[in-house]
């Protein structure tokens, strides 16, 4: 949005400077995104006397001035000066532009220096229209009338030391598209005073001969009110220079008058309005939806089909214009309309917005109309539109005419002074309160009920309220306050029991070497159909991108897609990890905290020893025991499960549970078939903790325990099994250690020898330790023999000779 400071003047009375205001909009939320000040490209250059021309001695085509300048200003000092000058129209007493030694000149992008031209010393320029950027006019120097005050800046005689502002406007603030609302922002905020402008209605001299209609199914949303008139008699010749001027700082063309007063009106006051050539309509206007497949030339030149459901205003020729959004050619005023009939209705923002998207139409109408333009200032609008075409065009306008009614949006809020104090930190007394929201237009009554004008949709209940205030009062005046002790000496511990587990995995796996990763929690719908997701349960309603479709049922394909972006570029061998949420269905007890960690390619860089070698599930299993051991799992007691999920190997991946249905861990080689999916090369082991499933200690000490240790030598003892083939060495570990819980200490496999296809020798390490005293022979023996017991019977295995 783009508006010149006389401008805005124009609706504030205010003294403030240029950095004034600037500085207060972006505090008030309508940031400034550049200034373009002439003073800043043309403060240099001043109205100046050729005070003699004289031939070059040494060019035919160049003339020497004597020139008169006035470096201080018109009561300052005269200083004469040298210019060598190539101008057709350089001649003695002329009054021009001079730019000095030092000065930039934008239309020629240069900076000025004393230079000797044809053994002739210059000492400055004598301007064109072109190089200060006025016009591509560069036949001759500026020639100005000879009372033009000498000394005076170039753009203070030309009227144009006049800097444009250029804000952004968020989608809720429809009503700082126009130059009214920024003002009244800046009113509210002490800059100034709002000035008031009346709007008088004008008296018709006869009634309408065109007249208008609204569907009803569009009048139930689409378009609830419709104003119009006739005004006969019009010349539609070049707008006035201050028109122009305002509508050319902001980038536009002016066109002609009747084309400029309605983009006026779009900056000026928010309000869209369309001219129709009453002498290119058939008959009434109606205002309807498409029934689909009718086209316009628009006025930008392009034919546009319209599909079903969009509004048109039609008359009996058919489609004159797409309502809200640009009119057509066919009806459209030129320099020989003579009768116009004006347009100001209120369009649904929903509908507007749909068919410009669907239309790919980019327009000032549709731009304010789909964000919301007060409803209440459509007939004003009119009346406004209407007196600007008496005063720059002639003629006489007609009785309005009007169709539908204007929307109801009266709506109140009751303000509580003490909770505005509370919600924004600062001490604003009720008066100010009050004082702000009655300078912005809302209507405060004695009980403090407020109402809300008709301009403000995106105020919706009372915390929209305290935000007025607050952007108004400014938050740059908050004060840093120290939060409250809530008691003395030292606090207690603020993390819950899971932050505090977090904390502890999370340090746990980065000390094993991985990468810690932050991803988004959502990804596209192909990779979480693969990790058992990609449901419409977890479906988002308006995702980022495609590529963001769902949310995530475990980290793992976010990892994956870490390592995928790695390896594309050089990085083969990772190991990332990452602590977070995953989410199997869309309900709150879907949501799971895990770790995950994913190792990829060699477990060691390559070396002259031979220690490299590939990760593989046993990796896996240590990374995700040690994690579960920083949990307080008790990983000497979990069961180790072939239920691992369908994206893991189903004969290199497992699953550590604490009994059958409490899984804590799965861990092991991911599935080819998904690593291909994902682009990863591999070798590729993972594994996930689940965080909430373990148990958390009943006991709550602050201390650990003293630490036991046997005064007597413990004992070890080798034994080598002959099981089956498809016998389990965990089965064979688990039997062993329980022949004696009070005894033995540990158990550890340390050979396994395959003797033929059906057969394997499985060797285990079994350590004995005593407590009460030294054992005997005997006791060993005993214990042994319990041991080879229990094998025997929970494998089938026997003692290998």
């Amino acid at each position: 949005m783009k508006f010149t400071l006389s401008w805005l003047k124009t609706h504030l009375d205010t003294e403030a400077t240029l950095d004034e205001i600037t500085y207060a909009l972006t505090d008030l939320g309508l940031e400034v995104e550049g200034v373009e000040n002439p003073a800043d490209t043309l403060g240099a250059f001043r109205l100046c006397r050729v005070i003699e021309a004289v031939q070059h001695p040494n060019a035919d085509r160049l003339r020497l001035c004597r020139v008169e300048t006035y470096p201080d200003g018109p009561d300052g000092k005269t200083v004469e000066v040298q210019v060598v000058c190539g101008a057709p129209n350089a001649r003695t007493g002329l009054v021009g532009v001079f730019a000095p030694v030092g000065s930039y000149v934008p239309g020629i992008d240069m900076t000025l220096k004393a230079g000797v031209i044809r053994d002739v010393e210059s000492h400055g320029m004598l301007c064109s229209e072109r190089e200060l950027m006025v016009s591509d006019e560069h036949d001759g120097i500026i020639d100005l009338p000879s009372d033009a005050p000498l000394g005076a800046l170039f753009i203070d005689y030309t009227e144009r030391n006049d800097p444009v502002i250029d804000i952004a406007i968020t989608p809720n603030r429809p009503d700082a598209l126009g130059v009214r609302g920024i003002a009244r922002d800046l009113a509210a905020r002490g800059l100034g005073t709002l000035k008031p402008a009346p709007v008088t209605a004008v008296s018709g001299c006869f009634p309408s001969p065109v007249k208008v209609s609204i569907d009803a199914d569009v009048q139930e949303k689409g378009c609830p009110v419709f104003y119009g008139r006739v005004v006969r008699g019009v010349k539609n010749g070049p707008s006035p220079q201050w028109l122009q001027g305002r509508l050319r700082a902001i980038g536009l063309r002016p066109i002609s008058a009747l084309v400029d007063i309605t983009n006026f009106m779009t900056y000026d006051r928010n309000r869209p309005l369309h001219v129709f050539d009453v002498a290119k309509v058939s008959g009434d206007l109606r205002v309807h939806y498409a029934k689909g497949g009718e086209t316009l030339v628009a006025l930008d030149d392009k034919e546009y089909t319209l599909d079903a459901g969009m509004m048109a205003i039609s008359d009996d020729n058919g489609v004159e214009s797409i309502a809200g959004i640009m009119g057509g050619v066919a009806s459209g005023c030129t320099e020989e309309t003579t009768d116009v009939f004006i347009e100001s209705a209120y369009w649904d923002p929903i509908t507007i917005a749909m068919s410009g998207r669907k239309l790919k139409i980019n327009s000032d109408a549709r731009y304010r109309f789909e964000r919301g333009v007060d409803p209440a200032f459509t007939g004003d609008g009119l009346e406004m539109a209407t007196q600007l075409v008496l005063d720059l065009c002639g003629g006489e306008a007609s009785e309005v005419v009007v169709a539908g009614e204007t929307p109801d949006t009266s709506r109140a809020y009751t303000l509580d002074p003490a909770r505005v104090i509370s919600l924004v930190g600062m001490d604003i007394a009720q008066a100010e309160q009050v004082r702000i929201l009655t300078d912005l237009g809302f209507v405060v009554g004695d009980d403090l009920e407020v109402a809300v004008p008709s301009w403000r949709p995106d105020v919706q209940g009372e915390a929209d309220l305290i935000e007025e205030i607050a952007r108004v009062a400014s938050l740059t005046k908050l004060v840093g306050v120290p939060m409250p002790r809530p008691s003395t000496g030292v606090l207690k511990a603020v993390l819950t029991p899971m932050q505090k587990r977090q904390g502890m995995v999370r340090r746990t796996i980065a000390t094993l070497g991985y990468n810690e990763c932050v991803t988004y929690s959502f990804i596209d719908k192909k990779s979480a159909e693969l990790f058992g997701g990609g449901s419409d349960a977890v479906m988002l309603g308006n995702p980022i991108s495609s590529e963001m479709s769902h949310m995530r049922p475990t980290l793992l394909p976010s990892l994956l897609q870490a390592a995928a972006k790695n390896q594309a570029r050089g990085f083969i061998d990772l190991a990332l990890f990452e602590v977070g949420q995953g989410f199997e269905g869309g309900e709150p007890e879907d949501q799971k905290m895990l770790a995950c960690g994913v190792r990829i390619g060699q477990r060691a860089p390559r070396n002259a020893f031979g220690t490299s070698r590939g990760v593989d599930l046993y990796d896996a299993k240590a990374d995700a025991e040690a994690a579960l051991a920083a949990m307080g799992a008790p990983v000497d007691r979990l069961m180790v499960m072939r239920n691992a999920p369908d994206w893991f190997h189903p004969g290199r991946s497992a699953v550590l549970s604490l009994g059958p249905k409490n899984p804590l861990a799965v861990f092991g080689e991911l599935h080819p078939k998904v690593l291909a999916e994902m682009d990863v090369k591999g070798p590729v082991v993972a594994f996930t903790s689940f965080l909430e499933n373990a148990p958390f200690p009943k006991a709550k000490t602050k201390t650990r325990p003293a630490l036991v240790i046997s005064d007597f030598q413990a004992v070890e003892r080798d034994f080598a099994f002959v099981v089956d083939a498809d016998v389990e060495v965990e089965a064979l570990l688990k039997a062993a250690n329980g022949a004696d819980k009070k005894l033995i200490d540990a158990v550890s496999l340390f050979d396994v020898f395959h003797m033929d296809g059906a057969k394997k020798s499985v060797a285990i390490s079994v350590r004995i330790q005593p407590t009460a005293g030294t054992l005997t022979d005997k006791e060993i023996d005993a214990i042994s023999d319990q041991v080879i017991a229990k094998v025997t019977k929970a494998t089938g295995g026997v003692l290998r000779g």
